[in-house]
């Protein structure tokens, strides 16, 4: 059984695989992917993801590119958003292929296989509409955030 406890639900090597992910997905993009875990969400767990973009610095990117993925520990839920810039491009049933890829794993209790996934799926599709710059600067941290 995995800890709620944000500091303890990963072992050093998974939270090590997801930011291999979250770095390897940003290598050809200037698109920016973050994780963040929370504990205990009450209420809407989309409004909260919303806050926690906004809280991290999400939304500051120059085109508006960046994706946040934010677990709930108690409840085992999740949420993943795409700023405008990226949600311009991709439609809602791209959304839907990550959060199926994420809940085929996150039942398996494989939540460090189902996030190196779908980072890399959304990694693909940053990598589409933006492509990396000779001037590309790694904007937010690829550390997961808790």
């Amino acid at each position: 059984m995995r800890s709620n406890n944000p500091k303890k639900f990963f072992t050093k090597e998974e939270e090590d695989k997801i930011v291999s992910a979250i770095k390897s997905a940003e290598m050809e993009t200037s698109g920016e992917i973050r994780v963040h875990l929370e504990r205990k969400i009450d209420g809407d767990i989309i409004k909260k993801t919303i806050q926690i973009f906004n809280k991290i610095g999400m939304s500051n990117t120059r085109e508006r590119n960046g994706c946040l993925i934010v677990i709930d520990l108690t409840n085992k839920k999740f949420a993943v958003i795409g700023d405008m810039g990226i949600n311009e491009k991709v439609g809602e049933l791209f959304w839907n292929e990550i959060t199926d890829i994420f809940s085929v794993y996150f039942k398996k209790n494989e939540f460090a296989e189902g996030l190196t996934k779908g980072i890399l799926k959304i990694g693909e599709k940053l990598k589409y509409y933006f492509p990396c710059q000779s001037n590309d600067i790694n904007e937010l941290s690829d550390e997961i955030s808790k």
